[in-house]
């Protein structure tokens, strides 16, 4: 089957940074508590006037214009926190970039949302059902916290990245993704959840007085699920694509936590030197952080990235990326 081709990336965080030290002038920690536990430093938050869609416009523009330019057929937005519970943000996204009634819709994978989102996108491409694809992960997570519990308020920031996908022709190398493997366990639901907001349980005065409508975690038992998940995707997808682990040259997992990146890659026996590792600056941006962590990269084409997620659902996924030229744009 034909694979996808990156051919252009962007980003966007929001301009506010807010530093652990700010959090700790109001919250019950301490800039070595969080640096310690979690590997963050500071966080980009939206103001209360930018909404997902706004980074999400930006970073994908960034993205075309990395990619030369041009229209797509396309636009999938990664994401869980949407501008509105309906419609979906991709095609006000897609209208906003000058691209009306392209195919536009969202993927509500969590932080596995981008990972989800390339699989997505490269299957439209190899059905014919798009012959070039705008992805987007976009969040603002801040909007979906508690800034008064310091078990999440320290963890998460805001942001967004996006590629633009195409087929790949005979002789590409550089650039192409694959191939994947997804999952996800519906079980394990309660332990990353939004309880109130849904079909199941919508929210009114008594889920907002209660707090239900911001993220509750089992943050034990997510770390646990998280490294043996990503672990085990890692694994199954390298076998897939014939590659040890030694012929990746980065690993680029989901940027939740220093403690679970490394604990990933020592399972998997990848070396300091090859692990990206850029959740300081950021936090968790979820279905952004895969996208962000892409653009501090600096490879040759060619070389191999193996990108691996794990978020709410439960759902997780890898993939492997090989560099592309962006050079040419």
């Amino acid at each position: 089957m034909t694979r996808a081709v990156v051919e252009g990336l962007g980003t966007c965080v929001p301009p506010r940074v807010v530093t652990n030290e700010e959090l700790a002038a109001r919250l019950d920690t301490s800039d070595e508590w969080v640096r310690t536990r979690t590997g963050i430093a500071q966080r980009h938050v939206a103001d209360p006037g930018t909404a997902t869609a706004d980074l999400a416009v930006e970073a994908g523009a960034r993205a075309l214009k990395s990619a030369g330019g041009g229209d797509v057929d396309a636009v999938i937005v990664a994401t869980t926190t949407p501008d509105r519970v309906c419609p979906s943000t991709a095609p006000e996204v897609a209208a906003r970039l000058g691209l009306p009634q392209v195919a536009a819709f969202d993927v509500a994978g969590a932080c596995a949302g981008f990972v989800y989102g390339l699989a997505t996108g490269s299957g439209l491409l190899a059905v014919g059902a798009a012959s070039r694809v705008l992805l987007i992960g976009a969040e603002t997570m801040t909007r979906m916290i508690d800034p008064d519990d310091r078990t999440t308020a320290v963890l998460f920031g805001d942001g967004a990245g996006a590629v633009v996908l195409r087929p790949a022709s005979a002789d590409d190398e550089p650039g192409s993704v694959g191939p994947f493997d997804l999952g996800s366990d519906g079980d394990l639901a309660e332990l990353l959840v939004v309880p109130a907001g849904g079909s199941r349980r919508p929210a009114d005065a008594a889920s907002y007085a209660a707090g239900d409508h911001y993220l509750r975690m089992d943050g034990r038992e997510v770390y646990r699920q998280a490294v043996r998940r990503m672990v085990d995707s890692s694994r199954a997808v390298l076998d897939r694509a014939g590659l040890a682990v030694t012929d990746v040259d980065r690993l680029v997992g989901h940027q939740a936590n220093a403690r679970i990146l490394d604990a990933v890659a020592d399972r998997l026996g990848v070396p300091a030197e090859r692990r990206v590792v850029n959740v300081a600056r950021y936090g968790n941006t979820s279905a952004a952080s895969i996208p962000l962590a892409l653009a501090d990269l600096d490879l040759e084409p060619g070389q191999r990235v193996l990108l691996t997620a794990f978020g709410a659902g439960l759902t997780w996924g890898s993939t492997i990326l090989t560099w592309p030229d962006l050079s040419a744009a």
